[in-house]
């Protein structure tokens, strides 16, 4: 996977309030697809090379809304759509048209190391796998299952062991959504006594050494190596990355694939997302062509450097509304 070396945002505005180095925060998933843009887009052009840095979505959605003035970043990248909270965040800080763009897909992976064989698990099997806590028997209680057959004879005599994204990561996100809270809501709602909290206990990872946290992604790979029953919480970008290190589950029969992942049919799947600050557009020179360039045909069409890079294309009448949306910027 090609990797910018992450830089530290110290650009200043130039003479007349325009600065010329973009600024981009964000996603740790969608980094390297803004890294290699940020290079093609500093060698077709005039433009410096856009400074890239990798936080979380959360964190760049923070640093993005915190305010209007050239100090502040340009371009969020984010694996998940801004929520209302950041949305309102930012504009009680003056940041009040934002462009949501669409890059392209993603999707969520059970990775296991090539020697482990995989299996199917369902949503809710994995929910069960990861979760706190469990409604077992009228009761929310800490979960009890220790193995993979503990939950269902049919899964794998082996033990549960999950690794995955920390808390501020847009793949955290997306498993707390995608996956804990359907299952848990709808197990919840079974109760007689409904649960205080519920979206805290929904969102709430067993603590028992079964899940581990790990903050860089990419070192799930080297910990699949080294723990060979484990089972990574990896995106789909490194299962064409590193075909030579791991294969994925399929999940509720379906594997993930660059057919499965934009219909929606395989369960796990994610558009992923660059939120242009449009006050910016006319002080940091270059920005709306920035986010031109990463619905270019040569990067985000179906052969684009982009595609070769992991990330999952959007489907063609999807591309031409994203592109008439980013030349809307360019106006």
């Amino acid at each position: 996977m090609f990797l910018l070396a992450i830089m530290t945002i110290g650009s200043t505005p130039s003479e007349g309030g325009a600065r010329g180095e973009i600024t981009v925060v964000g996603s740790s998933t969608v980094y390297p697809f803004s890294a290699i843009v940020a290079e093609h887009f500093a060698k077709s052009g005039p433009f410096p090379t856009p400074v890239v840095r990798s936080t979380s979505t959360s964190e760049g959605f923070r640093l993005f809304c915190a305010g209007a003035s050239p100090e502040t970043p340009d371009v969020s990248n984010a694996s998940r759509p801004i929520s209302e909270a950041e949305r309102a965040s930012c504009v009680q800080n003056g940041v009040r048209e934002i462009a949501e763009i669409r890059i392209g897909y993603d999707s969520l992976i059970l990775a296991n190391a090539l020697k482990v064989a995989t299996f199917n698990v369902t949503l809710d099997q994995l929910w069960r796998a990861a979760a706190e806590f469990l409604p077992i028997e009228g009761r929310l209680i800490a979960n009890p299952y220790r193995n993979w057959q503990d939950i269902d004879p049919a899964l794998p005599a082996r033990p549960i062991y999950l690794i995955g994204p920390a808390n501020g990561h847009g793949t955290r996100d997306a498993f707390v959504e995608l996956v804990m809270e359907p299952s848990c809501k709808a197990a919840l709602a079974k109760l007689s006594v409904r649960s205080e909290g519920q979206q805290t206990t929904c969102a709430a990872i067993r603590k028992d050494g079964r899940w581990t946290d790990v903050d860089n992604v990419e070192l799930i790979l080297g910990k699949l190596a080294s723990n060979p029953g484990a089972t990574g919480i990896l995106t789909y970008s490194y299962l064409e990355q590193f075909q030579n290190r791991i294969h994925a589950e399929t999940v509720n029969g379906i594997a993930p694939s660059r057919a499965t992942i934009p219909l929606g049919t395989y369960p796990l799947s994610r558009p992923l997302f660059i939120y242009v600050k449009e006050a910016h557009l006319k002080t940091t020179t270059g920005l709306a062509d920035y986010a031109a360039e990463f619905l270019s045909f040569c990067a985000a069409g179906a052969h684009g450097y982009l595609p070769d890079e992991g990330l999952v294309p959007l489907p063609m009448p999807e591309l031409l509304a994203q592109r008439a949306a980013v030349a809307r910027l360019q106006r």
